[in-house]
């Protein structure tokens, strides 16, 4: 049975069982609205993402993780997303 959860040097995270890719890629944005809903096909994105339920150990904040493989669509992602 495959780890439900799993914890980075700054998260404790819970993958989406939506993702297509099962990794943490280098560019993240935190959402601290763990109950909004992010539909990243409808972004249009070019690389691959992944969502995660977040847990932030600095402050114990609770939110989603999101991350890219590419730069350019995390600055996208943060300039459009708007939380409901």
């Amino acid at each position: 049975m495959p780890e439900l959860a799993f914890t980075t040097p700054e998260y404790k995270l819970f993958p989406s069982p939506r993702n297509r890719h099962r990794e943490v890629f280098l560019h993240e944005v935190f959402v601290p609205h763990p109950y909004a809903l992010i539909d990243l096909p409808s972004f249009h994105l070019k690389g691959k993402y992944s969502l995660f339920a977040a847990h932030r150990l600095a402050d114990g904040k609770n939110g989603q993780l999101v991350t890219f493989e590419l730069e350019a669509d995390a600055l996208r992602f943060s300039s459009e997303f708007k939380p409901d």
